[in-house]
């Protein structure tokens, strides 16, 4: 159903609150429009004829997430095998090796496109037949918590809706975002080096459209309104569909006013609150998290009031997580958790430790100095790896590092050497640990090394990390547990099991920063009612070290234990002793999945 079939649906009247919230939002954002109006539309394309509003809105709470929540990130395509549908090989992966132990998958825009390997959208409502098709897509998300992207802030130069834009077709023709090659876009903060706008011819002439991310991708333009209500209707088709996380990509970049930064402005805070607002009325509990790879204090806005995301990417944890292995030292890592502050009832963090993008550095902006920035570039280059960059008005500044994240951990400053996979796991057992829902790349899980064919062939450096796996090959690895995946993908599902059944580790536990000096990273978790308590300290060197037990709070009378290997921990004496790169979850409660 389109937005215009669904405006013609009787409906019963909307929940007030909802109905008041939705007009105070629309006529903050659309102040010449009617908010009567524009609300009665919204709601009809976020519900359409097949459901309505619950009589009451989901309040803030931490309901929607446990310790057993977990995401597995991958493309549609990342398994082939030249035969079946990509989908379907996923779908067989999932079962043999995910289920019982992982949760959660987000598969990566899985719709029709021209580039950035899904990115550049040409149909939102239609799964792209090269990978299969919508009851491929719910068969998956009939076992794990789907997650979908919702590729709002453009989409591709070839997509139907602008080829009709071109041609001044309605109401296409007023849903780009157009500017002069006069305007001053000096402030304009870009996430590329290419020129911002790119020339088009239309049916009435020489047009430029704001282009974000590449001439490819072209800006919607969401100061009119039903391009806000077009995607509500997507949104719709997705839940329908059985997606229950919803991914706003690139979202901070939403909203353009010729002048500023075009970056977090009002009205993109504003949309968000709306969709989270009609997420919380639905019957489905939706959740919602925004991509905002950005420096961290402007990505904590995106919680807002407890009214925006449910989850943010806790985007500032990759570099600092590379910074503090490859240096041995938890200095910066410390200093940045110390100051985080817990996420709001109802919020929680998205924590992860590399994507299909690579190590974002620009959250890493003012939490380590630019020196040191600088010898983690040349260290993982060392290791392979390469560097993107962003335009400033100063110049350009590196971007992000696009490694695969088992490279990046082949060794320290100090070169290459033999804690590899210890470096690797103690990553992910950091980022298992801390207050949020862990997320792993697929290739992270199955130690995926460098791609270097894959940079040569599609002439792009974010291609080193996205390999495409021959399934059959990849079954006969996993099938030995000699290789290399195997290792890691076992050793992984045990940490994860583990985790899974302590509630010192729900996403909302009490977490406090530990000062155990500059060679450890460690933090205390309790569980929400208290029972439980947990210690998670890494050992970030690639020696053996020691932390006197006394330094630790571990309540006299309680069976202290490490979760990960069963050692007993004694109370106010001796040290424990910890490997190079060992993790301990030291607690007071042995729980079994």
């Amino acid at each position: 159903m389109t937005v215009r079939e669904a405006a013609r649906q009787p409906r019963a009247a909307a929940p007030a609150r909802l109905r008041n919230g939705l007009r105070q939002l629309l006529a903050s954002i659309y102040p010449d429009h009617d908010p009567v109006e524009l609300a009665t539309s919204a709601e009809r394309a976020f519900f359409g004829a097949a459901s309505a509003p619950r009589r009451r809105g989901r309040l803030p709470a931490n309901a929607l997430w446990s310790e057993k929540d977990n995401y597995v990130i991958t493309y549609g395509n990342t398994l082939v095998d030249g035969e079946h549908k990509p989908l379907d090989l996923l779908h067989d992966f999932s079962d043999r090796y995910l289920a019982g132990v992982f949760t959660g998958i987000h598969i990566l825009p899985f719709f029709p496109f021209t580039s950035d390997d899904g990115f550049a959208v040409t149909d939102y409502r239609q799964v792209n037949s090269q990978l299969g098709d919508w009851a491929d897509i719910a068969r998956i998300a009939g076992h794990f918590r789907l997650m979908s992207d919702l590729v709002m802030n453009h989409c591709s130069s070839q997509a139907r809706m602008f080829s009709d834009f071109l041609q001044g077709h309605e109401p296409w023709n007023g849903f780009f975002k157009e500017a002069s090659p006069d305007d001053d876009l000096s402030a304009v903060v870009r996430p590329r080096t290419h020129p911002l706008l790119r020339e088009f011819r239309t049916e009435s002439g020489s047009r430029y459209v704001w282009c974000t991310f590449s001439h490819d991708q072209v800006d919607f333009d969401f100061a009119n309104p039903r391009v806000l209500l077009e995607f509500l209707d997507i949104i719709r088709g997705h839940i329908e569909h059985g997606v229950r996380t919803i991914r706003l990509d690139a979202v901070a970049f939403l909203w353009k006013e010729v002048g500023t930064p075009c970056i977090h402005l009002r009205q993109t805070h504003e949309i968000i609150r709306l969709i989270r607002l009609l997420c919380d009325y639905r019957e489905e509990p939706i959740v919602l998290i925004t991509e905002t790879n950005v420096p961290n204090v402007e990505n904590l806005s995106y919680f807002g009031n407890r009214n925006e995301a449910h989850m943010i990417y806790n985007f500032a944890l990759p570099p600092l997580l590379l910074h503090a292995l490859l240096g041995g030292t938890s200095k910066y890592l410390n200093a940045w958790q110390m100051a985080m502050p817990p996420a709001q009832l109802g919020c929680t963090y998205f924590n992860f430790s590399a994507s299909h993008d690579g190590i974002g550095l620009r959250p890493a902006e003012g939490l380590i100095a630019q020196d040191e920035i600088a010898r983690v570039i040349e260290t993982v280059q060392g290791f392979g790896g390469r560097v993107s960059y962003y335009a400033r008005p100063d110049g350009e500044r590196p971007y992000e590092l696009n490694v695969a994240l088992f490279d990046a951990f082949a060794g320290t400053h100090q070169g290459v050497d033999d804690h590899q996979l210890e470096r690797f796991l103690c990553s992910q057992a950091i980022v298992m640990g801390l207050e949020g829902v862990p997320a792993f790349y697929i290739h992270a899980l199955l130690a995926t090394r460098n791609d270097y064919d894959g940079i040569e062939k599609l002439g792009y450096n974010r291609a080193i990390n996205r390999r495409r796996l021959d399934y059959a090959a990849l079954r006969e690895q996993l099938d030995d547990p000699q290789t290399l995946p195997a290792r890691v993908l076992s050793r992984l599902r045990a940490m994860v099991c583990v985790r899974s059944a302590q509630p010192a580790f729900h996403p909302n536990a009490t977490q406090f920063t530990l000062q155990l000096g500059d060679a450890f990273f460690g933090f205390w978790r309790q569980s929400l009612d208290r029972s439980q308590s947990i210690f998670a300290i890494s050992n970030l060197t690639n020696e053996e070290r020691n932390v006197p037990s006394m330094t630790l709070n571990l309540i006299e009378g309680d069976d202290w234990h490490d979760l990960l290997t069963g050692d007993p921990v004694a109370q106010l004496a001796g040290d424990i002793a910890f490997a190079p790169y060992q993790t301990r979850w030291i607690s007071n409660r042995r729980q079994v999945s």
